[in-house]
């Protein structure tokens, strides 16, 4: 028996249902294009000697800077937003508030001391929200589903939504069923009458074990009130970024995976400069690069992915936005582009 943050793939009903999607063959969840999780022979092993003598700059040399998270700073009008480093984000709109991939237990691995988060960009915990009224989760890696943080945030939830699968380990960890709403690609959920969700697809994997591709793995289209927005889940670049932007852009604001990317997994983490490429093929008019800026995944230095996105999206058609980890900031207001990451 392994402990329950490994979780519980889906088995019984749920994996009867699994089987009927036309995404599922051979007992997996397929990608679009054909995939690798590892392009190399032995990048596995080689993977795990980068990582023993993993460069000092992967993880900040200080203290991150951060703003005080506080629900009481949303405003009004428009969508109110706040980036708590990585792919953990918030959004409300009109009192509505939406959590997106909390992780808030400082570790992004199932084992103690590994994937540690860098100090400042874990100030925000489960503990700052009083009340959720919907979860979304992306896909069930430890950098982005966290049994402490979900355990921890469970009374406070009313729905959650999330890729079809990921339910039976949220049901293995206490939530009942008919607080879960599970979508295949290109399903709709209608949360409220002011929102609608479609699930989308992404370019990438899933699996807490060994065992890999049991649960799917989405991006998420957001329609709400009178505004587009596209949740961005971890991905590879491919076609399918020209595919949502055609059928369901453009898009007011996208939250894009920019990090952690490496030489032997090219296909299911985009480069920086591919991130740039799927803001246009969505047609975003605001985009915020996440997927860096609170664990050392990769081999890069820890703010590599933020400065060669801003590079290369110089002179597209989109505003580039960069909040400050834990600052509560609105759509409708400027946001002048400060670089406090670079240090």
């Amino acid at each position: 028996m392994l402990p329950k943050i490994f979780g519980k793939n889906p088995s019984g009903n749920s994996l009867a249902h699994i089987e009927k999607s036309a995404n599922y063959k051979n007992g997996q969840f397929q990608n679009l294009s054909p995939t690798s999780v590892m392009t190399e022979r032995g990048a596995m092993l080689k993977t795990i000697r980068d990582n023993i003598n993993k460069p000092k700059d992967t993880s900040p040399l200080r203290n991150l800077p951060f703003e005080e998270f506080s629900l009481q700073n949303t405003i009004e009008k428009g969508l109110n937003y706040s980036w708590f480093g990585h792919s953990s984000y918030f959004l409300e709109y009109n009192g509505f508030r939406i959590l997106v991939d909390p992780v808030f237990s400082g570790a992004a691995s199932p084992v103690g001391g590994f994937a540690k988060a860098f100090n400042g960009a874990d100030h925000t915990k489960a503990a700052h929200f009083d009340a959720i009224d919907l979860l979304i989760l992306t896909h069930d890696h430890y950098d982005h589903l966290d049994y402490k943080t979900i355990v921890a945030l469970a009374p406070k939830i009313k729905h959650i939504l999330t890729s079809l699968g990921v339910g039976s380990h949220l049901n293995y960890w206490g939530i009942p069923s008919d607080k879960i709403t599970e979508l295949n690609w290109w399903q709709t959920a209608q949360i409220n009458k002011d929102l609608k969700i479609t699930s989308t697809p992404a370019r990438h994997f899933s699996g807490r074990g060994l065992v890999r591709a049991k649960t799917l793995w989405s991006s998420f289209v957001v329609n709400w009130f009178d505004l587009n927005l596209y949740i961005g889940a971890d991905s590879g670049y491919d076609a399918h970024f020209k595919t949502i932007g055609e059928e369901l852009g453009p898009f007011d604001f996208a939250w894009l995976e920019c990090g952690q990317y490496g030489k032997y997994w090219p296909q299911i983490h985009m480069l920086p400069e591919e991130t740039v490429q799927a803001a246009i093929d969505l047609k975003a008019k605001n985009v915020l690069p996440v997927h860096w800026g609170k664990f050392a995944l990769s081999m890069h230095s820890w703010n590599e992915p933020i400065n060669r996105f801003i590079a290369a999206a110089k002179d597209k058609p989109f505003k580039v936005i960069v909040p400050k980890i834990g600052a509560m900031s609105n759509l409708l207001t400027e946001q002048p582009l400060e670089p406090w990451w670079n240090f």
